[in-house]
């Protein structure tokens, strides 16, 4: 055999050694806990050959603690690039077969290298996280290995898409990076996010918790809000990870991929004209609207475990992606409270960065009130979504289906908060207070004077009613662009978005606002 051919020999050798990862025993561990090893996910994730990986034989540099004897190559993490849908992203998944996946310095460096690509490139990076923590034997060098990488989370935060995949533990310090990323996806049972485990918390404040009680899937989808989605197998949640990927562009230079709509634009939808109930009191359900409008009825929510009085997610008009904030009737009667004003500004200026138009469907009684909220700082959180809507510049389509008094109004993208175009139904209410609350005020003392108060003021609210809880007092300052009749509003949000497709509009120059945090 000649001289180059053994070299070349060796070269495979050397390939196949570092696509063992930790070798077969850990992979064959790995499997029993009914988890995919790195690239097996990397190849599920990403288009069939399309995988290209980078540094490959990198090994970790530490000699301390007996590491000078264990080497792999690869060192815990493969990178690389490859298509979605014959779009670019950039990959890293971290292999638990080779030391826990724990995080050295050479592979924060390999990490770092593959989200400075992504930046170069311009396109979304995606991290695998599966890992132990920071190594410890390498000390320091593993903590500036994390800071590194928070760093570019934050530089890239706006200019690429950034998605985290927990597939495994992650926890301590580990857990900012998916933090700091724009959506985070859990799996449920074999997922954990939490910076102390239950050992420091139980020596800590003695309370003694279960690792998926303190961080699992289900904490973080419900009561946190720290994921974004949840999946109970692997393909599952790589699928995910494919779709939410169809709704995005590439970087926020970038429009969002088109798809060719075969609903017809003009499609009429008799459900909605009597979907709102006569009783003002009574909820409906804010699904069936958005299933109703948008493209096939496609809706990707985010986040749909948690805080459920307002919804958010993707989907299509006439193929155009947008990004929609809907209050929910069903749920707490559609009222905003600390955490749907959270959750709804964050994904506002998400919309915002990336050039996804927002339609907003408002149907919202007011802010919830009690000490709770106030003690929580609600008044904070509700003007983070005020923030978000009056900063964004992308093109904005609200629709008001019922109730939209007070604060609320202002917050769920009013007129003068640079709405573009602002609909209402027939039966939208649109005022500073409901009637019942607005007479106590306004007629408490005369009241008081007549022989029967209580009909009264049943007569001063059916006057109030008719004078403002209807959308033509808004309509007559120029509020409300149009009033429109419930099953036309599918065609009249696609001709708002054609015509708004050549929206141009700048905030002042500024390094950055100071947002309410």
């Amino acid at each position: 055999m000649s001289n180059q051919l053994e070299k070349i020999k060796e070269l495979i050798d050397r390939r196949a050694a570092a696509r063992l990862g930790g070798g077969e025993k850990a992979i064959a561990k790995q499997h029993e806990k009914g988890k995919y090893t790195a690239r097996e996910r990397i190849a599920m994730l990403l288009d069939e050959g399309s995988f290209e990986e980078m540094d490959m034989f990198v090994e970790h540099r530490c000699t301390n603690f007996g590491m000078d004897k264990k080497h792999y190559p690869g060192d815990g993490v493969v990178t690389g690039c490859g298509t979605i849908e014959g779009r670019l992203v950039y990959i890293f998944a971290q292999d638990f077969t080779v030391s826990a996946g724990s995080l050295s310095e050479t592979m924060s460096l390999k990490i770092c290298k593959i989200m400075d690509q992504a930046m170069k490139m311009g396109a979304p990076c995606i991290g695998i996280n599966d890992s132990g923590g920071a190594r410890i034997q390498e000390g320091i060098n593993a903590l500036a290995g994390y800071a590194e990488i928070f760093q570019r989370n934050i530089l890239a935060s706006g200019v690429i898409p950034q998605i985290s995949g927990i597939f495994g533990p992650c926890a301590g310090g580990a857990v900012y990076s998916p933090a700091l990323t724009d959506f985070t996806l859990m799996m449920e049972g074999t997922s954990y996010m939490f910076l102390t485990g239950p050992k420091v918390v139980k020596t800590v404040t003695g309370e003694d918790v279960s690792q998926e009680n303190l961080g699992g899937a289900s904490v973080h989808s419900t009561k946190s809000g720290v994921t974004h989605f949840t999946a109970q197998t692997e393909e599952e949640g790589l699928a995910l990870i494919r779709k939410l990927l169809g709704y995005i562009p590439q970087n926020n230079l970038e429009e969002a991929p088109y798809i060719d709509c075969t609903d017809p634009i003009d499609r009429l939808e008799d459900s909605l004209n009597d979907i709102i109930p006569d009783n003002p009191n009574k909820p409906y359900d804010m699904y069936e609207v958005i299933g109703a409008i948008v493209d096939n009825g496609e809706f990707l929510e985010i986040q749909k475990d948690y805080s459920k009085n307002i919804i958010i997610g993707f989907a299509r008009f006439n193929g155009q992606s947008v990004g929609i904030v809907a209050n929910q009737p069903k749920y707490l009667a559609g009222v905003l409270d600390s955490n749907a004003s959270r959750k709804g500004a964050r994904f506002v200026r998400f919309c915002d960065a990336f050039n996804i138009p927002i339609v907003s469907l408002v149907d919202v009684p007011g802010f919830l009130p009690g000490t709770g909220q106030e003690y929580n700082g609600v008044i904070l959180h509700g003007a983070k979504l005020l923030y978000a809507y009056g900063e964004a510049t992308v093109p904005k389509v609200t629709i008001t289906l019922r109730k939209s008094y007070g604060g609320s109004h202002i917050v769920m993208s009013c007129k003068q908060l640079r709405g573009d175009m602002n609909y209402a139904w027939p039966t939208a209410e649109i005022a500073v207070m409901g009637g019942a609350g607005a007479v106590e005020v306004l007629y408490a003392r005369e009241a008081k004077e007549q022989e029967n108060p209580a009909q009264f003021l049943a007569e001063k609210e059916a006057e109030y009613t008719k004078l403002f809880a209807n959308p033509y007092n808004a309509a007559k300052y120029g509020y409300i662009d149009d009033v429109i009749e419930p099953r036309n509003t599918r065609f009249r949000i696609i001709r708002a978005l054609q015509q708004l497709q050549t929206k141009k509009l700048s905030n002042p120059a500024k390094k950055h606002g100071n947002i309410p945090l």
